[in-house]
């Protein structure tokens, strides 16, 4: 499924947003990189300068405030969920931290932003009008979101115990410690890959294109960085840093 128009089951990724010193390089680079156009008029919404693929919200960037001296621009991802407030709860209850709390953003739905026991940010998202991503699966969108930990295990334990989630290995990748993440219905929402050598825990964002080397120059013309793409069992990859420090990945599935 690519289209999305009702709102997700709890749990499951639903929105991303990213935060930029320079809105408008922001905007030339991931339109460059994956054609969006953009909302006219949206970041007066709350939610951010709203990016569209074939006039369909797929993501958010917005100005960041002149005292926001976080170094990790990281592109954020939001679980949806039916009671902000209660999640929210549940989260501090489990050994995790409210960073902001549950907020109403104007009639698009509600949200919050935390912090796990390991120390990767994610927010929530209860949605109204705004269902979140509305094409997902497909060039140019979301595709997928893991856990990059060097402690995997009080993830594990602390996302179970908020969202309901079962685990189970991956058997495609035997000698990883990756673990997926299920919703109660069984559907893969994700996973946790424990990385003795990550540098620090977050939430690694990864978009379908359509030809991931043709991604890569245009991310480097346009001013990011790009490793070399390789081949993996679920298709060619590569890791791309944005203009202002922004990491996330690019996939082209096999056909």
């Amino acid at each position: 499924m690519s289209l999305v128009t009702t709102i997700q089951p709890d749990g499951t990724p639903t929105w991303i947003d990213l935060r930029v010193p320079d809105l408008e390089r922001a905007l030339e680079f991931y339109n460059a990189l994956f054609g969006w156009e953009y909302a006219p008029d949206s970041a007066k919404t709350g939610l951010g300068t709203v990016c569209l693929l074939r006039g369909r919200p797929v993501a958010a960037i917005a100005q960041a405030a002149p005292a926001d001296t976080s170094t990790n621009p990281d592109w954020t991802m939001y679980f949806a969920t039916a009671d902000c407030d209660g999640t929210a709860k549940r989260i501090a209850d489990a050994g995790g931290s409210v960073l902001t709390a549950p907020t109403d953003i104007g009639e698009h739905g509600r949200a919050a932003l935390a912090e796990d026991p390991v120390g990767a940010r994610f927010g929530l998202w209860e949605a109204r009008a705004h269902v979140g991503c509305e094409v997902v699966n497909e060039p140019d969108s979301l595709v997928r979101n893991d856990l990059v930990t060097p402690d995997p295990e009080p993830a594990r334990a602390f996302y179970t115990t908020v969202f309901g989630y079962s685990l189970d290995g991956n058997k495609t990748l035997p000698d990883l410690d990756f673990t997926f993440l299920r919703r109660p219905d069984g559907h893969e929402i994700g996973g946790i890959f424990g990385f003795p050598g990550a540098p620090r825990s977050a939430w690694a964002t990864t978009f379908e294109v359509a030809d991931t080397d043709a991604v890569v120059g245009r991310a480097v013309a346009a001013g990011g960085i790009a490793d070399t793409p390789e081949d993996s069992p679920y298709g060619r990859i590569a890791t791309l840093t944005d203009p202002f420090g922004a990491e996330f990945s690019v996939i082209t599935r096999p056909a």
